[in-house]
C-alpha cells in the first residue's frame, strides 16, 4: 500500500477540499474533531475514506463480522434498527429514507490528519493529492427549505404524558423520545449543507457520510464507543442547556446545568446503563466512571457528559463488543429493551441511521464510533430530507419544556437549511 505524508498548516482549507472531492466518489466517510479543545481520547484530528474496494450492506451483524475478520480498514455506519437483530423487536413506523441496517466499505484512499501532518494512503495517493490541491473551492448556496413536523406540538405533549404514565407505573425509569422534521421532493447539495453545518456547529464527532445515494451530514457532540487495545471508552450525553447571551449569563447557565437535579438524575441513569452494557464484555472489576457530570460547551448549547471505561476481555471481538452495547443507552432509556418497545409504540418515524453510529474499524479491530444526533439525513434518489431531535423523558419531565429543548437542539440545522418558517 502506497502512502505519502506532507505538512499543511491551514487545515480548515484542507477540510473544505476533502469535502469537495466527495462529489467524485460513491462511498465517502469524513470524520472530523474540528480541533475541539475539550475533545479527548481521539487518535486523529480528521480521518477519512474515499471510494470502495469492497462494500458490505446488511441488516445483521454477522456479515460485518466476516468483513472485519479480513483485517482491513473499514468506514461505515450502524443503524438504530439493528436492535431488531439483537432483541425480539420490530420497526414498523414511517420510513422516507431507506437506510439499511449497516454499510461498511474498505476505502480505496484513506486520509488522516494529526498535528498538521497529512497522510494519504492508497494505490492512487499521488493523484488524490494532486486533485486535492487543484480542486476549485466553491460551495453552491443552500436553498431555502420548507420543513414539516411529523408530530404536532399538541401530539408531542400527549405522547410525553403517555410515556410519563408508563414511568409512573414502573414500566421504565427513562425513555428517549424523538420526533422528526422533514422535507419532501427537495434538491439538497449535501456538500454545501455540511460545510455550513460545521461553520455553525464545529463539534468533536462531526461526520460526512456518503453511501451511494444516501447521506448523513452530522454535527454530533457525542461518542458512542471507542476501542483501543483492550480499553473501551463510552461518553454518553444527558443534560442540555442553551448558551447565554453574555459571559455572565453563560456562566449562570453552566451553574444551572451542573446543579440541576433533573439533568443529573437523567445522566446517572444512563451512566448506570452504560456500566451494565460494558460489564457484559469487561474483565471483572474494570468498569469505572472516569468523569461524572462533566460540563462541555458547544456553539449553541452546554452539555452534561460522563465518561465510562473498562478493560475488555481478551477473547472479545470488535463486533461482539459493539453488539453488547448497541444501541447506545443515551438514545434508548432504561431498562433498554422496554424503552425501545415504547419508542416504537409512541414515535411516528422509523429512526434508521438517526441514533445509530458512524465511525471506523482499524485492521487490528480497534474502532471509534459517534452517536448520530444533530444530523441531517438525505436520500438523493427520492429527494427526502429528514432530521430528528429528542430527549430523555423521566418522571420529572415537563412536556412543554421538553419540546422547547428539542427545538434548541435543532436550531443549528434550522439555520443551515434556512427554514422558511421555523416550527413553533
Amino acid at each position: 500500500m502506497r502512502a505519502i505524508e506532507f505538512n499543511f498548516k491551514e487545515i480548515y482549507k484542507l477540510r473544505e477540499r476533502l469535502l469537495l472531492l466527495a462529489n467524485r466518489y460513491k462511498y465517502v466517510s469524513i470524520l472530523d474533531s474540528n480541533n475541539y479543545e475539550q475533545a479527548s481520547h481521539s487518535d486523529y484530528d480528521l480521518i477519512a475514506g474515499f471510494g470502495a474496494k469492497s462494500v458490505v450492506s446488511s441488516d445483521c451483524f454477522s456479515e460485518l463480522k466476516n468483513h472485519v475478520n479480513k483485517g482491513v480498514w473499514l468506514f461505515g455506519f450502524l443503524s438504530y434498527d439493528l436492535k431488531n437483530n439483537l432483541e425480539s423487536l420490530q420497526s414498523c413506523n414511517q420510513d422516507g429514507l431507506g437506510f439499511p441496517g449497516l454499510v461498511f466499505f474498505e476505502p480505496e484512499i484513506r486520509v488522516e490528519i494529526h498535528n498538521q501532518v497529512v497522510k494519504i494512503e492508497g494505490d492512487d495517493c499521488e493523484n488524490f493529492k494532486k486533485a486535492l490541491i487543484e480542486i476549485e473551492v466553491y460551495f453552491p448556496e443552500v436553498e431555502v427549505l420548507k420543513i414539516k413536523n411529523r408530530v404536532t406540538k399538541e401530539e408531542y405533549i400527549e405522547k410525553i404524558n403517555n410515556l410519563k404514565s408508563h414511568i409512573q407505573f414502573g414500566d421504565v425509569f427513562e425513555v428517549n423520545f424523538c420526533h422528526e422534521f422533514y422535507a419532501e421532493n427537495v434538491h439538497c447539495n449535501p456538500v454545501s449543507v455540511y460545510n455550513n453545518l460545521l461553520d455553525k456547529s464545529p463539534v468533536p464527532f462531526a461526520s460526512f457520510l456518503k453511501s451511494d445515494n444516501l447521506y448523513c451530514l452530522g454535527a454530533s457532540p457525542e461518542r458512542f464507543l471507542k476501542k483501543s487495545g483492550t480499553k473501551l471508552i463510552s461518553q454518553p450525553i444527558k443534560g442540555t442547556v442553551r448558551r447565554g447571551r453574555s459571559k455572565k449569563e453563560d456562566n449562570d447557565q453552566i451553574s444551572s446545568l451542573k446543579g440541576s437535579v433533573k439533568e443529573r438524575s437523567e445522566n446517572v441513569m444512563i451512566v448506570d446503563l452504560v456500566r451494565n452494557d460494558l460489564s457484559k464484555v469487561a474483565t471483572e472489576g474494570s468498569v469505572k466512571v472516569d468523569e461524572l457530570f462533566g460540563i462541555y460547551s458547544f456553539p449553541q448549547v452546554h452539555q452534561m457528559i460522563s465518561t465510562i471505561s473498562c478493560e475488555a476481555e481478551s477473547e472479545r471481538t470488535s463486533v461482539d463488543i459493539i453488539k453488547k452495547c448497541f444501541p447506545m443507552g443515551s438514545m434508548t432509556g432504561a431498562p433498554k429493551v422496554k424503552a425501545m418497545e415504547l419508542i416504537e409504540k409512541y414515535e411516528s418515524t422509523k429512526r434508521g441511521l438517526f441514533s445509530g453510529a458512524v465511525g471506523y474499524i482499524k485492521p487490528n479491530g480497534d474502532f471509534d464510533f459517534n452517536v448520530v444526533i444533530r444530523s441531517i439525513l438525505y436520500n438523493e434518489s427520492n429527494r427526502y430530507l429528514s432530521f430528528m431531535v429528542g430527549g430523555a423523558i423521566t418522571s420529572g419531565s415537563k412536556a412543554e419544556d421538553e419540546y422547547k429543548e428539542t427545538l434548541l437542539k435543532a436550531k443549528a440545522i434550522f439555520d443551515v437549511l434556512m427554514v422558511e418558517k421555523e416550527v413553533e
